[in-house]
């Protein structure tokens, strides 16, 4: 069941680097959106068939995400970053207690 919120963040991710693009012709947007949602995607295969490494997969997309939002979050105040801070924290966190309970 912990694959879920991996693919559900790999859609949300690929749509929102989309609507970027579309809104603003922005390909960095569409890069970064696609490129982290790929990686959800990745970790949410890996985890759902019990490979290595899936949960570790997920932690770094989050990290990448968390990464690039929360300086923007920070800075514009605006509620998308901010949303997709709060989003890469909490997903992060899941992981790293998922990451703790196999180990």
């Amino acid at each position: 069941m912990s694959q879920h919120p991996s693919y559900t963040l790999a859609g949300l991710c690929a749509v929102g680097g989309v609507a970027g693009f579309a809104r603003t012709r922005s390909i960095p947007s569409l890069v970064a959106g696609l490129s982290v949602g790929a990686l959800y995607g990745t970790a949410g295969y890996l985890i759902q068939q019990n490979r290595d490494y899936g949960h570790e997969t997920a932690v770094a997309a989050s990290t990448l995400l968390g990464g690039a939002m929360i300086p923007r979050a920070i800075r514009t105040r605006k509620p998308v970053p901010v949303a997709l801070s709060v989003i890469s924290l909490v997903a992060g966190g899941y992981y790293v207690k998922k990451i703790i309970e196999y180990n």
